[in-house]
């Protein structure tokens, strides 16, 4: 190699480097990123007192990889190139085949225990019934799918933990296993889908001993064929075909109140303007909101039912509204009044605590339960 070489290709990398430097300059920082459904780092103020701890240096690392020109193509690029070498797991997230499956990792702050004697102190505040369900996640129902020698956490001895308090169980596990060859989880996302919720809705009905749905009393209704969830954006892996999302509830007759501001207000069963947006997912109830309240005047008489529980809830409600009169969703992340109170002050019948397991086994929110 001779000098003059090596100096022109010295030369090209620092003008490639400039380059980027330029076009980052000359581009407008952008507020969100819709591919990985973020708001993004701004450019950092500067201080002295932030230069001097430190912060001011890392928010400018984060600020630059954050607003990194083409900063979506090139994490498709990497994620590209690290299969082609045979890896798996990309961002904590696994590629099997046309599937992805986050990987769940083994709690190690004792905070599984912990969120479970939340649970315990609910049902002792609380007069009304209190029910446990735990979702486990695509890694469990899914597992064969995984990569051979992935690790996981064993989601189905956690729930047999979960079952020693004592409390009556909702059997998610048996419902989705019993279903683990039909799509029950979205391939891009984490969630259920509508077909998994409604699956998950009758395993609520049978714990609570009444009448289970019909698959043949609903008209599904694709509503999407782009969806593309947030383990889409988590791993970098682009180029799986976009999932399809399906509404199954008619909202005719259903009345819903949300509590998104703190006050009451209309809300809807299903927002339609996600459809149009990265968070399609968000169309169920309109996302994440700290109280919501489904009537159903054709189920008077039927009860009331509390659900404490993430977002999975969002999808599986709609199907609940169809064997209660009302039917309550509090997302203990939002509302910091305790739940036992809410449950007095409402008149309601029946509590569950709906859960993934993925989201219950790390959630810092569920001491409020205790209150």
């Amino acid at each position: 190699m001779t000098k003059a070489y090596s100096r022109a290709v010295t030369a090209l990398f620092c003008l490639f480097l400039g380059g980027l430097l330029v076009w980052h300059v000359l581009l407008p920082d952008r507020d969100r990123s819709e591919v990985e459904n973020r708001t993004l780092a701004q450019k950092p103020e500067f201080s002295w007192a932030a230069l001097k701890d430190g912060s001011y240096t890392a928010a400018v690392e984060e600020y630059f990889a954050d607003q990194f020109p083409l900063r979506d193509e090139w994490t498709g690029l990497k994620a590209r190139a690290e299969q082609l070498i045979g890896k798996h797991l990309f961002n904590g997230v696994y590629l099997c085949g046309d599937t992805l499956i986050s990987k769940v990792d083994a709690p190690s702050d004792g905070l599984e225990e912990k969120n479970l004697g939340y649970v315990a102190q609910l049902a002792d505040k609380t007069e009304a019934p209190v029910y446990l369900g735990l979702i486990p996640s695509a890694a469990e129902i899914w597992s064969d799918l995984l990569p051979r020698g992935a690790e996981n956490f064993d989601q189905a001895a956690y729930l047999d933990r979960a079952a020693e308090l004592g409390l009556p169980m909702v059997d998610f596990l048996g419902a989705l296993e019993a279903h683990a060859g039909e799509p029950v989880f979205y391939r891009t996302d984490h969630h259920w889908t509508t077909l998994g919720a409604f699956y998950g809705a009758n395993a609520v009905l049978e714990a609570m001993g009444k009448e289970p749905l019909s698959r043949e009393d609903f008209t599904p209704e694709t509503v999407t064929e782009d969806f593309n969830g947030t383990l889409y954006s988590t791993s970098g892996v682009h180029w799986l075909t976009p999932d399809t999302m399906e509404f199954w509830v008619e909202d005719a007759g259903l009345e819903i109140t949300s509590w998104r501001t703190g006050a009451p207000e209309p809300g809807v069963l299903y927002d339609r303007s996600y459809l149009e947006q990265k968070d399609k997912y968000s169309a169920f109830l309109g996302g994440n909101q700290p109280l919501c309240v489904i009537r159903n005047e054709a189920a008077a008489g039927q009860g009331k039912l509390l659900l404490i529980r993430d977002s999975y809830s969002d999808a599986l409600a709609p199907f609940l509204a169809q064997r209660f009169e009302e039917v309550h969703l509090l997302d203990a992340r939002y509302y910091r009044a305790p739940a036992s109170a809410y449950a007095a002050d409402n008149g309601i019948d029946a509590v569950a605590v709906v859960y993934s397991v993925p989201n219950f086994i790390t959630d810092r929110n569920l001491v409020l339960l205790g209150q």
